[in-house]
């Protein structure tokens, strides 16, 4: 990549765009689904953000850091709020998101279900 790194905006965006899993681009190589930032009427950088899939993985990844321990470690409680958390975040709208929960959580698409349905 040859955005200028060192560039207020670049600085400013890219924490989002490294938990978002998404990827930083010079304006130059930006696709039509890709987002140009501007910074004072020129364009600094692209963000290519990730299809839905890799994004959940990606939070999955986050938040077995933030545990630090993998998903399927956790005790009920925690994996109940993990899946009230994914659930605010939008992961059940992508295709295979229960399934995908269920695989990083070591329980069942049930049990995922039956979480989301305790209020």
């Amino acid at each position: 990549m040859t955005e200028p790194v060192d560039h207020p905006l670049v600085t400013a965006v890219k924490p989002l765009v490294d938990a978002m899993g998404a990827e930083l681009l010079s304006p130059g190589q930006a696709a039509a689904d890709d987002v140009v930032l501007a910074w004072e009427g020129v364009d600094v950088i692209a963000v290519r953000l990730p299809q839905l899939s890799e994004s959940l993985d990606h939070i999955l990844a986050a938040m077995e850091r933030r545990h630090g321990m993998p998903l399927s470690d956790l005790d009920r409680k925690t994996k109940q709020d993990v899946v009230r958390s994914l659930e605010a975040r939008g992961a059940f709208a992508v295709r295979h998101g229960v399934e995908t929960v269920a695989g990083a959580l070591g329980v069942s698409r049930f049990t995922v279900y039956n979480y989301l349905n305790r209020e």
